[in-house]
């Protein structure tokens, strides 16, 4: 698809003018029904045909034939909570030197404005695939009413693209997240005496298996399966020796992995009850050999693995991160994306999906 530099600096300003307008609209994860509102609003007006469940927002492109495979374009609308070392207002969209500051301007504000420009503009001409464009709530905290609600609305999906940021080179893969709480158990008793049974020392040795153990399958792109202990509690007061200690071990999985697996590895080597929260957030990519990877190549893109979580992991269907801004800038103070790379990631995701056979 060819559009002339008029064309697309119009649906770049488009792009630019609605994220600042979401930006000025807090979207806490859970929270993005203000949001929503202001997306369903710029979607009618743009005459797209918008779907709703709860705060996600999809449309599909008119023509639909079920004998097609069907493209997913999708990126999310919530944002975390802001950092306290932000030195200006996060919810005060900021366009200064071509930079775009506000929370949630790069992720994953970029991607989804960018990706819906991408969407009004191939809807326009006929495609060999249906295309839907999604942006899901609840992706920050991978909530319940999130992407994974919405999937079961939507037609069958054969290849999604992820708007996270990304510097427009394709994630093919994805770390899995699982999210292990460990307790141990011992007695109370007065520490003068030394009476009772201390479940710090009970644990020790279970952290320190944690600390030393190797998961020896290394995946070439997103390397070994690693778990780290990020919070431990225990006690009362120094003089009470502690009945129960309580840890969490955050461990993000190769695709060599399932959860399920590491979580049985991890149940067999220590002795305090371990329970994970969700086995759900598995590893998740797409094959090196499929079309639009392929064609990611043909252009000149640097496939690659993510360590972060996106709601690819939900995917049940083959998936690819790609979207402007950098991964570094997110969950940080001072977010910006750059209006060039909005402009940027439109004209990429055009000559990457326009004719695209898979």
């Amino acid at each position: 698809m060819d559009i002339d530099t008029t064309i697309s600096q119009q649906y770049t300003a488009d792009a630019v003018a609605l994220l600042s307008r979401l930006i000025a609209t807090p979207s806490i994860s859970r929270e993005e029904g203000a949001a929503a509102d202001l997306l369903e609003d710029a979607m009618q007006a743009w005459h797209l045909c918008q779907m709703r469940s709860s705060n996600n927002i999809w449309a599909v492109a008119e023509g639909y034939d079920s004998q097609r495979p069907t493209l997913l374009l999708n990126a999310h609308l919530d944002t975390v909570r802001p950092v306290a070392s932000w030195t200006r207002d996060p919810f005060t969209p900021s366009l200064e030197n071509g930079r775009l500051y506000g929370l949630g301007s790069n992720d994953c504000g970029g991607g989804l404005v960018a990706l819906l420009q991408v969407f009004r503009l191939l809807s326009r001409t006929p495609q060999c695939y249906n295309l839907i464009f999604l942006a899901s709530a609840e992706e920050e905290v991978s909530g319940a009413n999130g992407l994974s609600s919405v999937l079961a609305k939507l037609p069958a999906i054969h290849l999604a693209i992820v708007g996270e940021p990304t510097g427009m080179e394709p994630a093919v893969a994805e770390k899995g997240l699982m999210v292990i709480d460990m307790t141990s158990h011992g007695r109370s008793g007065h520490a003068a005496r030394g009476e009772g049974e201390n479940a710090i020392y009970k644990m020790l040795d279970d952290l320190l298996w944690l600390r030393d153990y190797r998961f020896d399958r290394v995946s070439d792109l997103l390397g070994p399966t690693l778990m780290n202990v990020t919070v431990v509690h225990s006690g009362t007061q120094h003089n009470v020796i502690p009945d129960t200690c309580e840890a969490i071990i955050d461990i993000r999985t190769n695709e060599y992995y399932t959860n399920e697996e590491v979580f049985d590895i991890i149940r067999a080597h220590v002795k305090s009850e371990v329970k994970a929260r969700s086995f759900r957030l598995r590893s998740s990519g797409i094959a090196l050999d499929h079309p639009v990877v392929a064609r990611c190549l043909e252009m000149g893109m640097v496939p690659f693995g993510s360590p972060t979580l996106s709601d690819q992991a939900l995917m049940p269907f083959p998936s690819l991160k790609l979207g402007p801004g950098e991964s570094s800038r997110s969950h940080s103070a001072d977010e910006y994306i750059g209006v060039d790379e909005i402009a940027d990631a439109i004209t990429k995701y055009l000559q990457l999906l326009d004719g695209l056979k898979f």
